[in-house]
Formats: C-alpha cells, structure tokens, sequence
C-alpha cells in the first residue's frame, strides 16, 4: 500500500534529491562526535587524538569479550518475539509497525536515527482480476502466488518439463530434439538459482511462458518470489527513486519479456499427468508422488497461462542509526538486514532484523557502559522491499553512489543467516576473505553437539578453507549491489543445513519450521552468526589499519588472467587475430601485484599511532575494489561494473564466451586499463606507479 504523509515514521525524515549531498555522508561527517571537539591547532588536534585512543584502549581479547557477554541466545530469544509479524510485505502497515520499532530501539540507544524514504514501482496481483492456468479448455488454477516483475498478458504453448531450467537442464533437452521456442515450460524452483535466473534462461531460448512450482511436502504451498535480473526498482534503473517525475520512463534491461507464474506442486501434478511425450532422463525426475515424468512438446495438450499483475507506486522506509567513531566518524561499517517479507519470512527477514538489533544494543552499551571507542563509525541499516530484489538497499546506493565508496569501509548482509546446523557457507569480496577465516578461528563452533570449546573454522580445518567455505556471490544475494554496483567490499554468510532450505517464498519459513531446520538450537545458532557479523564490524572499526587484505586479490585476478591466455591462445591458433594478445592484461596484472607487495611492505614500517599514515594507507586500500568497477560502461545501461563478479560484455568472464575477435580486442584492452587503474590507486601518489603498459 502507499503510505500518506501522516503515516510516515516519526523521528528525523529527509528527502533527499539527486545532486544534494548525501544525507548519511553529512550525518556522519558533521554530526557532533562523542567527545569534546579537538582545537584547530593541528599539533594539538594530533596530541589529543593519540591520547584519546590510548586512554581508552581495550586489548582485542577484552572486545571480543565484551560482546560474546552481550550477545546472548536468551537476550535474542527475547528479542525475535518482538520483531516478529505475520505480514510485513513492502510498504504495508506491518512493514511500518516493524520499521517504527527498529527506529524507536535505535532511539532508545542514542544512536540518533533517521530515514531514507523511496517511491517504488512493485508489482502485485491484481485483486480484480486473478492469474490463471489451463490446459485445454480446463481451469487448473487462480493461483495466490506470484512472481513480481513477470511480463503481463495471455500466453499459450505446448507444454514441456525442464527440470530446474539450468543451463545444463536446457542442453539436455536441446540434445534431446525437444523443441521449446513458443512452448510454456514446468521448471520446479531449486534454491540452487534464483527464479530470476531460471525465468531469463528459458526466455533466452523462446519460450512464451514460465510456471514454477515448489516441491515441497505440503503440495498446496503457495511460492512467492521475483523475476527481475537485477536489483533495485526495475523503473528507475541506474537512479534512486526520490522521485519518479524526475526521470524519463525508462526499464532495467533485467525485466523478463516472458510470462512467469508460480504455481503449486498439486498443480503442477495435474500438468505432468497431462503432457505426455517421452521419458525425461533420471536427473529431471522430482519428488512428487504417482507422476510419470514426462517432456512433453509437440504431443502435449496446449497450456494457457493469463498474468494481470499491475505495478503499484508504493513509499518505503529504510531506517538508519549510527554508533559514531572516535577518529575516522566519516569511515563506517554497515551492518544491514531486511525487514519486508512475502508471509512470516523467519529465515528471510526476521532472524536478521533481530540479530540487527541485538548488535546495535551490545556494541552501543559495550561504548556507553565499557569503555569501547571505535575509532570508525558502525551504521546499522534496517532495509524495505528486500523481497523484490533488494529494492530499497539498492535505491539508497544509487542515491550516495558518488561518496559511499569513499566513506563505506564494508558492507555485511544479516539476511538469511540461519537456515540450518550442519556448515558456514559465505559469499565475499577476496578483501574480506582472511578477515572471515580470522574471525572464525575465534567463535565458538553453536553447530558442533559435544564439541565445547571448538571454534568454526575446527570444523573445516585440514580442507582447503576458501574451498570449504566460499561460494561466488549471487545477485540475489543482498551484499551483491553493494559489490557489484557500488565497489564496496562485501559479505554475506549464512549457516546452512546440508539440504538446500525449502521455505524461502512461502507460508513455511516461519518459526516451527526453522525450528525444525536448525534442530531447535535457533538461539544458539543465531547468536554465534551475531558474534561472526560482530567479531567482523568490530574489527574494521577497531584497527588502526583495515583487515582488508589486497594480496587476496593476486590469486583471483591471477586465475582469470591464466583463464584469458589460454583463451586468447585458443582463438588465434589459425594466425587470423593478429595482436590479440595477453600480453598487457598480464603486465597490468604484474603492477596490481607489485602495487599490493609495496603497500604490505610500508604497512610493516609504519607507525600505527600516526593517524595521517594509517589514513592514507586506508584510503588506498579502500580504492581497490572501487576501482575494479569499469569505468568505461553506464551504470544506467550495465548497473554491475564490477570486473570480476559484474555481469556484461566488460568482465574477465565475458572474454571466454563469444566469437567476435574484435570485440574481444576491444574487451581485452578496456579490462586492461580497469585493472590497471586499479594497480595505480593502490600505489598511492602518481609518481609511485610503476606502470609498463
């Protein structure tokens, strides 16, 4: 729904327009710190700052301490009763009552909050006219579920199963002889890609519309999900929506041209039963009882799917407090988590806004009551629209996106923490990768029974951690803007069953369930993935210099350039692609590796109690990943820049795919001057380069 004026949260609001200066930038910038201010006589301001951090300096051992005795499973068994609700879609009421409560808990905290409000198009289902599916003549279905951002319309086909619509699913069919260009394909949702994903991998091959059912036990469950490729509002692609009449329409090229529609495992049975065609091969076959898996195509009864979703301008709050720093208040952390769901939303929403909250209280009373002085900033950040792919996150970078670089030290995601008890599993920017491994051999292991005293990283120790641990970062993922788009260092991670969790869309990711997944150890299981997310804000507020570590880039730089020789090799093997060479991208790769040797080098002769020193060894360090954003592509047309983990024509990944050699020159030489840029930021000044190209 859309929210009058006279409903919006109380405290301090402000619309802010593009072009004005941002709102958070200029909060914690000119804010009045904690302490006294320091005199403008830079000797003096030098003096007192020194013996500010050393009057109340605590060892990293009594940090650690400090919040491992605030963060307790029963202090956030009491809180998740709070944060609860049975509906909290975007921009709804419950959405706000729950938004209210974390602005009056960051209140009560004297983190002095404020908001963020956007006008978003979301799409809904059309409460006068339903979704339909048939075959033949016969309705099957008037689904309650939906898939946001579908194409609208009225689409009819022969039906055909593809399993999970990966790109491996789609081959075999392909290999098969089953045609499916005007044909409405079953795909069952796999958590393994996102709907989005299966949606624009079935769209790519012709297919005039998409049905997507759960398998999950009870065959009524309803799935909800979105299928925009891409993050934020999809109608204001590359700009924030302040305010929609400031923009000419434009779309995100992510919006699917097909018809996509969710629809339960009871009726998917009535399709499977009706399809025919020949067996499918044993990797399609599914869990559903008394169905013959069958491809369907060209013996298949017609399926007709009808979607009349509308988009609603729909306001929304994100909402904000800060724990100041002491030295560097214009340097933070954000810590953020979504708050909207489609139903309970346990798994999605709720474990992460109360471990949100419960952080927010620990380290605000570690500062108030213990002693703590973090000499950067901490913002906690409670996100709306987060069901329709990172909507209000992602609109809050697109309106900052010329000084979060600058000022966002990392990004950590709370949202989906806990699904399971058996492993960690994290997605990060290699910057943060030694931080997580660090910060695991340091948390008691929640998941281990009869383990005491063991830590996290016990559990995957004499395995190849990165391995073990690691996976590439998704879209879906809500750290992924903040990488991808924005070029700051990210990180989300969860703790996860050896199953994938099945709940996620619908009415069962609620708390008997995730009490289920998690073998009713929830509290426990939660406040460890709280100590993890503390133990990692903590310790880039903390440190003199950031634990962000530039030599994790060599080694995944390095694999794709070797990935890109070989291709280049391959390419010119016929002596057609005269030029097309390697050759620059490896040197580019040699100055970003002589670059990070340097910088570790000047760390270990430094004086870490000279704040000018450790700033500017900071602001190099924190260029790294901003500067591994293409500068040579719109952030309007190709939002994700990034050179590793962005998506289009511009990445490392892009050049091992295609045929075009001169649009592989062109690829070539404009990833080289990325990386390049890259290796001359992390230099320092000018004269400290050493590029050869």
């Amino acid at each position: 729904m859309s929210l009058s004026h006279s409903s919006l949260l109380p405290g301090r609001i402000r619309l802010a327009l593009p072009g004005a200066p941002g709102y958070l930038i200029g909060y914690v910038s000119h804010r009045s710190p904690l302490q006294e201010p320091i005199p403008c006589d830079s000797e003096q301001e030098v003096r007192v700052a020194k013996e500010a951090v050393v009057e109340y300096a605590l060892s990293w051992t009594d940090i650690t301490s400090l919040l491992a005795r605030r963060l307790t499973p029963d202090a956030f068994n009491s809180r998740l009763s709070d944060v609860e609700q049975t509906d909290h879609t975007a921009g709804s009421t419950g959405d706000n009552i729950l938004g209210n409560h974390v602005l009056e808990s960051f209140k009560s905290l004297e983190m002095e909050p404020w908001t963020d409000i956007h006008y978003v198009q979301l799409q809904t289902p059309n409460s006068e006219k339903p979704n339909r599916v048939l075959i033949g003549q016969d309705e099957v279905c008037q689904p309650k579920g939906y898939l946001a951002y579908s194409a609208t319309g009225k689409a009819k086909g022969k039906a055909v199963y593809g399993n999970y619509g990966r790109q491996e699913d789609l081959a075999l069919l392909q290999t098969l002889k089953v045609e499916l260009n005007g044909t409405v394909i079953l795909l069952r949702a796999s958590g393994q890609i996102s709907l989005a994903q299966q949606v624009a991998n079935v769209a790519a091959l012709g297919v005039s519309a998409v049905l997507i059912y759960p398998e999950h036990k009870n065959q009524t469950t309803e799935l909800y999900g979105h299928v925009h490729l891409g993050s934020g509002d999809p109608y204001t692609p590359g700009f924030p929506s302040f305010n929609h009449t400031q923009f000419p329409p434009t779309q995100s090229s992510g919006l699917p041209n097909v018809l996509a529609q969710s629809i339960t495992a009871q009726t998917a049975v009535k399709i499977l039963k009706r399809i025919g065609g020949p067996d499918s091969p044993p990797s399609f076959k599914g869990n559903l009882d008394n169905v013959k898996y069958t491809l369907g195509g060209a013996s298949s009864e017609d399926v007709t799917v009808e979607v009349n979703n509308v988009l609603q301008d729909t306001e929304i709050h994100n909402v904000f407090g800060v724990i100041k720093g002491f030295t560097e208040p214009d340097r933070y952390v954000v810590l953020g988590a979504q708050r909207d769901a489609w139903g309970p939303g346990y798994a999605k929403a709720t474990v992460g806004t109360t471990l949100l909250l419960e952080l927010a209280r620990a380290v605000s009373e570690m500062v108030h009551t213990d002693g703590f002085r973090p000499r950067r900033s901490l913002v906690f950040a409670s996100w709306s629209a987060g069901e329709y792919g990172s909507v209000g996150a992602t609109e809050w970078l697109e309106g900052y996106l010329s000084s979060l670089d600058r000022r966002a030290v990392t990004y950590i995601s709370l949202d989906g923490v806990v699904t399971g008890n058996y492993a960690v599993n994290a997605s990060a920017s290699p910057l943060l990768h030694s931080l997580l491994e660090s910060t695991m051999k340091e948390v008691k292991n929640p998941i281990g029974f009869g383990e005491s005293g063991k830590s996290l990283y016990d559990q995957v120790s004499g395995v190849n951690f990165e391995k073990a641990v690691f996976t590439p970062m998704q879209m879906e993922d809500s750290a992924y803007p903040f990488l991808a788009f924005s070029g700051i260092p990210s990180l989300s991670f969860r703790f996860v069953s050896q199953e994938v969790y099945p709940h996620y869309g619908t009415s069962f990711d609620n708390k008997e369930y995730l009490g289920f997944a998690t073998s009713h150890r929830l509290g426990f299981i939660a406040t460890g993935a709280g100590l993890v997310a503390g133990q990692l804000a903590l310790r880039l507020v903390h440190d003199h210099v950031l634990r962000l570590d530039v030599q994790r880039y060599r080694k995944v730089l390095g694999q794709s350039v070797v990935n890109i020789n070989r291709r280049l090799k391959q390419v010119t093997r016929d002596g057609s692609a005269e030029g097309l060479s390697a050759r620059w991208l490896i040197m580019a790769l040699g100055s970003y590796s002589r670059a990070a040797t340097d910088l570790n080098t000047e760390l270990l002769n430094t004086d870490l109690t000279d704040i000018q020193a450790c700033h500017n060894i900071n602001d190099r360090i924190m260029r790294v990943e901003h500067n591994l954003l293409s500068p040579f592509v719109s952030p309007k047309e190709v939002p994700f820049r990034h050179l590793l983990f962005g998506h289009g024509s511009h990445t490392m990944a892009a050049m091992l795919e295609g045929e075009d050699r001169e649009a592989l020159r062109t690829q070539l030489a404009l990833a080289t001057w990325t990386l390049q840029g890259c290796a001359n930021a992390l230099s320092g000044d000018v004269w400290d380069g050493d590029s050869q190209i």
